[in-house]
C-alpha cells in the first residue's frame, strides 16, 4: 500500500506506530521497533475553525478494495518472510480478498460518530427566525387566511376608536361661547334650513376707505368732530342705513365704526357691519331686550343682564368669576350688555370705542368694536364661507343661533343696498 502517511488540513497529526509481528523475520534486521508512522486522527468539522461548518460537510466514505498483501506490508513484514509467515500467506492468498472500508479526509466523519448536543437536557424555544416561518406557513394555509385579516381588522378598529376617543372631544371642543345661549334648542341641533357652507351674507352698503365720502361722514384715521365720540362721523350715514334696515341710527354708528376700525387694524378679517348688526339683533334686538333703551351715549338702561348660566335649559354652567361686579351674580355668570359677552371673555377683549376711558360691556360702541375683534380673532377672514361660520359658532355654539344670524345679516345687506 505503500506510505500510509495522509496530510488532513488544520488537523492536528498524531505519530503512531504500526502493530509489528509476534516475531523478528531472520532476514530482515529490523529491530523491534521499526519506523514510525504518522496517521491521520479523524477530521472533526465542528471544531474547525479556519473554515465555516458548511465547508467541512460530510461526504460519502468513499471505499478502495485493499489486498491482504497491502495489509501485511503495512504492519512491517517484507518478501523475506519466515515460513510460518509465508505459510500463512499462501493460506490467505488461497481464500477469497476482502474489502477494508476507509476513510480519507474527503470522506468525512465515519458513519457512527457520536455528535453531541448542547444542553440536550433543556427544552430549546424557537428563535425569532423559526417563529417567523411558522406565522407564514401557517397565514398560507385555510385557517390563517380567515384569522389574520379578522385580527387585522380588529387591531384597526381598536386603534381608530382610541384615536376617535382622544382626538374628536379635542376638535369639537369649540372656544367657549361669548354669549349665552339665544334659543332652546339644544347645542347639537343642526337646522334643516341650514344653508351650505359657500354662503356669507352680503356686505351691508358702505362706502370704502378710500372712496370720496358723503357728508357728514369721516374716514378711519381722519379727526373726529370736536367734543364727540369719533363714531358721531358717521351719524349722516347711520341715520340713512337706519332707516332702510330698521335699526336704530345710535346702534348703526357702532356697527358701521367697528366695520372701519377693523378695516384699518386687521385688513385680512373682512368683517361687515351687517354681521354685527345681525348679532346685536339676535342677542338683545340692538339693545332693547329687557325692556332697554340705548341713551345718547349708546348706553342700554336698564342694564341688560342674561340668564344665570348654571346649565338649566340648554345654557351653559360657569361659575362666578368677576364676583359679580360686571353681572351683579356672585354665584354664576351671566352675559351681559347688547352684544351678550360673559365676564370672562369681556376682560380678555374687551375695548374703548367711545373714548371716554372705559371698557363698558353696557356701551354698544364698545361692546361693538370688542365683538368685530373677537370675530377676527385668529387670522380670520370673514370673506371666506367656512371661516365666518366658524366665527359666528364661536360666538355662541348654537346651530340655530348661526342660522339666524345668517339670516338677519343676509336681509340687512339686502336691504342697505336698495
Amino acid at each position: 500500500m505503500g506510505d500510509t502517511r495522509r496530510v488532513a488540513d488544520g488537523e492536528e497529526r498524531t505519530t503512531l506506530r504500526p502493530l509489528r509481528p509476534a516475531t523478528p523475520r531472520a532476514d530482515s534486521g529490523a529491530g523491534p521497533d521499526g519506523p514510525a508512522t504518522r496517521l491521520p486522527r479523524p477530521r472533526r468539522p465542528w471544531l474547525s475553525s479556519g473554515r465555516p461548518a458548511a465547508d467541512a460537510a460530510p461526504e460519502p466514505p468513499t471505499t478502495e478494495p485493499v489486498p491482504a498483501e497491502a495489509i501485511d506490508n503495512a504492519a512491517g513484514t517484507t518478501s523475506g518472510a519466515t515460513a510460518p509467515d509465508r505459510t500463512d500467506r499462501a493460506a490467505a492468498e488461497s481464500t477469497p480478498k476482502t474489502t477494508v472500508e476507509k476513510s480519507t479526509p474527503e470522506s468525512g466523519a465515519p458513519a457512527a460518530r457520536r455528535r453531541r448536543v448542547r444542553f440536550g437536557h433543556a427544552v430549546r424555544l424557537p428563535g425569532p427566525r423559526a417563529a417567523a416561518r411558522a406565522t407564514r406557513a401557517w397565514s398560507r394555509r385555510p385557517s390563517g387566511r380567515l384569522t389574520l385579516p379578522g385580527v387585522f381588522l380588529l387591531v384597526l378598529v381598536a386603534a381608530t376608536a382610541t384615536a376617535g376617543a382622544l382626538v374628536v372631544p379635542a376638535t369639537l371642543g369649540a372656544p367657549r361661547p361669548v354669549a349665552a345661549d339665544a334659543t332652546d334648542d339644544a347645542p347639537g341641533a343642526l337646522p334643516s334650513d341650514l344653508p351650505p357652507t359657500a354662503q356669507v351674507p352680503p356686505p351691508g352698503q358702505f362706502p370704502p376707505p378710500t372712496a370720496t365720502l358723503p357728508p357728514g361722514v369721516t374716514g378711519p384715521g381722519t379727526a373726529a368732530p370736536a367734543g364727540g365720540r369719533p363714531s358721531d362721523a358717521l351719524a349722516g350715514w347711520a341715520r340713512d342705513t337706519g332707516t332702510k334696515v330698521g335699526i336704530d341710527p345710535i346702534a348703526m354708528q357702532a356697527y358701521g365704526y367697528a366695520e372701519l376700525v377693523l378695516a384699518e387694524t386687521d385688513r385680512s378679517c373682512g368683517l361687515s357691519w351687517t354681521t354685527l348688526a345681525a348679532i346685536g339683533l339676535v342677542e338683545s334686538r340692538h339693545g332693547q331686550a329687557n325692556n332697554a333703551q340705548l341713551g345718547a351715549d349708546g348706553r342700554a338702561v336698564p342694564e341688560i343682564i342674561g340668564l344665570p348660566l348654571d346649565g338649566q335649559g340648554n345654557r351653559m354652567r360657569i361659575a362666578d368669576t368677576d364676583r359679580g361686579e360686571l353681572d351683579r351674580d356672585t354665584t354664576y355668570d351671566r352675559a351681559i350688555g347688547p352684544m351678550q359677552f360673559i365676564p370672562t371673555t369681556w376682560e380678555e377683549i374687551g375695548a374703548d370705542a367711545d373714548n371716554d376711558g372705559r371698557e363698558d360691556p353696557h356701551n354698544i360702541h364698545d361692546a361693538a368694536l370688542a365683538a368685530g375683534m373677537y370675530l377676527c380673532k385668529g387670522g380670520r377672514n370673514l370673506t371666506i364661507p367656512g371661516d365666518w361660520w366658524n366665527a359666528i359658532l364661536s360666538y355662541n355654539d348654537v346651530r340655530r343661533y348661526a342660522q339666524d344670524v345668517f339670516d338677519a345679516a343676509n336681509r340687512y345687506g339686502q336691504a342697505s343696498r336698495t
